[in-house]
């Protein structure tokens, strides 16, 4: 009997003109456009330059500073007033003040004293602007010589190493999450409209009146997006080879295993909603509500050690935070199933939770 209803539900979606162009297209686009779009790594902040010295070593101060790549040239100004109008008119989103007799006091091994105005309308870009300015100004002072400005005291050698990411590619952590995020829409968003199109269409009449148990009729509506899950999952995996280079330290074995119960959380979501919406549009925009939601507490786009408390503890009802952390332990730092085990009973807990709320939902709403 399930065989012959999964055959209805595969050829259903396959007769359907749009989904299976979503399927193989909307993988590449996203996984092609998000990880650039998404970098919160800052480039391109406009520097304004006021400089009272004119000297050579001020002249060498702001070509270091526009060559380390994270600055461009928005101008040169005689005032502050000046700069400071630029800013206001977004033409500048930082302001390097040098003060008269620069060059002079460096010479003598005197303090001298710049002044750092950031544009702070966009927090983390002003933080991020001042931080690396301040640095590349450090990096400057340390890299001067002469009698006089010779540091006192031992001189200390840093060596670092970035683990797991060694050239700080934004692009790495988040192309694994937004794989993730594809196959959470897959799983929850298209399966929300299963058992509620056949609703609109008067099919499910037909099989309400049928012998066929009801956790059986579910199970068939299951089965086909789990299955295209897991489809997603490998064109993104692809994909993510083919434009980035990307591929797990880890085993693909470990992913697998947790997207095929996390996959069934979803679809349970998707069914529970589904089972008591009474239109497309209705279970449409209930599903949206909480991917936005999960999407937004799960670690994607910002650290979960980042957020208040309070959003901390609604992170642990997340599904979707366990498999962006698993995700990436395997594609960065190569975790294996005991790594994971813990996100493994959290996840199974979850596909039990919300399989269940589908099947007695089907039947309360019946």
């Amino acid at each position: 009997m399930l065989r012959y209803l999964l055959e209805k539900e595969f050829k259903q979606i396959w007769r359907d003109r749009f989904l299976p162009k979503i399927i193989f297209i909307v993988p590449f686009l996203q996984l092609a456009i998000l990880p650039f779009a998404a970098d919160f790594e800052m480039k391109r902040i406009n520097l304004a330059v006021v400089d009272h010295d004119r000297s050579s070593e001020s002249v060498r101060l702001v070509e270091k500073a526009l060559a380390s790549g994270y600055f461009v040239d928005a101008g040169r100004y005689v005032t502050y007033d000046e700069a400071l109008t630029s800013v206001e008119g977004d033409r500048s989103d930082i302001i390097l003040e040098i003060p008269p007799h620069f060059e002079r006091d460096l010479t003598r091994g005197e303090p001298v004293r710049l002044m750092i105005a950031a544009n702070a309308v966009n927090g983390t870009k002003g933080g991020l602007g001042s931080a690396y300015l301040t640095r590349i100004v450090q990096d400057y002072g340390a890299g001067l010589s002469g009698p006089d400005l010779m540091p006192e005291g031992p001189m200390l050698s840093v060596s670092v190493t970035n683990l797991y990411n060694p050239h700080l590619s934004y692009k790495v952590y988040m192309v694994p999450g937004i794989i993730v995020f594809l196959v959470t829409i897959i799983g929850g968003a298209l399966s929300s409209l299963n058992i509620v199109s056949e609703k609109e269409k008067g099919t499910i009449e037909q099989m309400n009146v049928s012998p066929i148990p009801k956790w059986l009729f579910l199970l068939s509506k299951l089965i086909p997006f789990w299955v295209l899950g897991f489809v997603i999952l490998t064109v993104g995996a692809l994909v993510a080879w083919l434009i980035y280079g990307l591929s797990p330290v880890g085993s693909f074995g470990v992913i697998y295993a947790f997207a095929a119960i996390y996959l069934l959380v979803f679809t349970g979501i998707g069914l529970a909603v589904s089972s008591i919406s009474s239109s497309q549009q209705q279970a449409m925009f209930t599903t949206f509500f909480f991917l936005i939601i999960f999407a937004l507490l799960s670690g994607l786009f910002t650290p979960i050690n980042s957020m208040p408390e309070w959003a901390r503890t609604l992170t642990l009802f997340n599904p979707m935070r366990y498999f962006v952390e698993v995700i990436r332990m395997v594609y960065l730092k190569g975790a294996g199933f005991t790594d994971v085990w813990g996100h493994f009973g959290i996840i199974s807990l979850f596909a039990l939770l919300f399989n269940g709320l589908a099947l007695i939902g089907y039947r309360k709403r019946e």
